[in-house]
């Protein structure tokens, strides 16, 4: 056994313990992440149910814009986490700091699209006048200040590469926090503040990830000795950052999807009505109690599958990925039973109108069925990631919304009855863990043969 296995507990301390201590903060951020999330819209449908329509048809945007700093900081995790495996550490502290450079690359693009196209973001998805409004005050604002977002997902996961998670826990929770503090301020002019409206609720954000940011690299130079981050003759490499999109795109190519499914269900929906465009974003925010604590142990998930891969250690790399998939399905067969049994006060938390209980009521319980599924599908598709075949999550991810979800929505919409459009949902699901155990299959026989030899 290396010194470095010897030294980095991800080769060491016994899996279920490690997944549990990597995982769990991460876990507990997310559910402070997923609770700043449902405040905010909590706020923002006090303002009037349109303004909360805008929020839910931004979300597309930001979805990519988070999708684009995941796919940097998973391609740069993956391969730091495996340079550390080898024993490689200068390597990987030329990945980090290759990953912090197409970060910055990246806001340039977002900062261009909320200064000239966010109004048009909405008009093409068939927002009405009101509706542009808000969402152009809140998306402009939420892109030309991206740069807390995207930094501080990147400097996060260089933190969960070697293991520290607790610190990512402590940055995002505050900014969370301070989301949550600010936006009630923000929005309705509290204790002498202005009174924003929704552009609060824009405000209240990227203060908060501004802050998280800012706490991130700070984590990063006083407690990561692991990693030495230095841009002193600094010279981009080709090859690395090749490599790190190589594994980073097919994420941010998934989120894209996901932004692409939303803006298609989105103009779907309001054929019928902007309240079901209200009750998917709600929605989406409800499920986000669910997801996000699994995107929580994915973070802790992939390093350990990416290290001991780079250290040959396939019993290690199999136990870590049985112990995330029951610990997912756990979780989502308990939310599913929960949004059965409490649908109506879950959508009574957002102001929700009568005609939206309605409509609302049927959605929830039927888009939950899905939960049973998504939980294997999630952990398959960041096991992809983390063993460099992340073309098969984003192959998975195309055909579960692309070739499913939105044409079964669409074709179900042109009976007339929205009820039968959330059957999209367990249908796309169903079709896409089939797809991801047949390519867990593949991935198995095809990285773990190499490694015997």
């Amino acid at each position: 056994m290396s010194n470095t296995m010897k030294e980095n507990k991800m080769g060491t301390m016994p899996v279920n313990k490690l997944l549990i201590n990597m995982a769990l903060p991460m876990m507990i951020s997310m559910l402070v992440q997923a609770l700043y999330n449902i405040v905010d819209s909590i706020f923002v449908a006090r303002i009037s149910e349109e303004a909360l329509t805008a929020v839910s048809m931004a979300f597309p945007m930001q979805n990519l814009m988070i999708g684009v700093a995941g796919g940097v900081g998973v391609g740069t995790n993956a391969l730091l986490s495996r340079a550390l495996g080898e024993g490689r550490h200068e390597e990987a502290d030329k990945m980090a700091v290759h990953g912090i450079f197409i970060t910055a690359c990246s806001y340039i693009i977002f900062l261009a699209i909320g200064l000239f196209f966010a109004r048009e973001f909405f008009v093409i998805q068939g927002a009405n006048e009101v509706i542009a409004d808000y969402g152009y005050d809140y998306l402009s604002v939420i892109l030309i200040v991206s740069f807390g977002c995207l930094f501080q997902m990147i400097f996060e996961r260089l933190l969960q590469a070697t293991g520290r998670t607790f610190y990512s826990m402590i940055t995002q929770g505050t900014g969370a926090i301070i989301n949550i503090i600010l936006d009630p301020i923000l929005i309705f002019g509290l204790f002498g503040a202005p009174k924003l409206g929704i552009v609060g609720a824009a405000v209240a954000t990227v203060a908060g990830q501004i802050v998280a940011a800012v706490m991130a690299v700070i984590f990063n130079i006083k407690v990561n000795k692991e990693i030495h981050i230095t841009f002193k003759g600094f010279r981009p490499s080709g090859k690395r950052i090749c490599n790190i999109l190589f594994i980073g795109i097919p994420s941010v190519i998934m989120m894209a999807i996901g932004s692409a499914m939303t803006f298609c269900m989105n103009k779907i929906l309001v054929v019928f009505t902007s309240t079901a465009v209200a009750v998917f974003g709600v929605y989406f925010k409800l499920q986000s109690f669910a997801f996000m604590p699994i995107f929580g142990m994915n973070s802790g998930m992939v390093p350990i599958i990416a290290f001991n891969y780079g250290a040959k250690r396939e019993d290690r790399v199999i136990q870590t990925l049985k112990l995330a998939v029951m610990y997912a399905e756990i979780i989502m067969i308990l939310f599913m039973i929960a949004v059965q049994i409490f649908p109506v006060p879950m959508l009574s938390i957002f102001s929700a109108s009568s005609d939206m209980i309605r409509m609302g009521v049927p959605a929830l319980r039927t888009i939950s069925i899905s939960f049973i599924f998504a939980g294997i599908c999630i952990i398959c598709s960041s096991f992809f990631q983390a063993l460099g075949s992340s073309i098969y999550s984003m192959f998975v991810s195309f055909v579960r919304q692309i070739i499913f979800l939105v044409p079964c929505a669409y074709i179900f919409s042109r009976t007339g009855n929205v009820n039968l459009v959330w059957w999209a949902w367990p249908i796309a699901e169903l079709a896409s863990v089939a797809l991801s155990v047949f390519f867990f299959v593949r991935v198995k026989k095809k990285k773990f043969g190499f490694m015997e030899q």
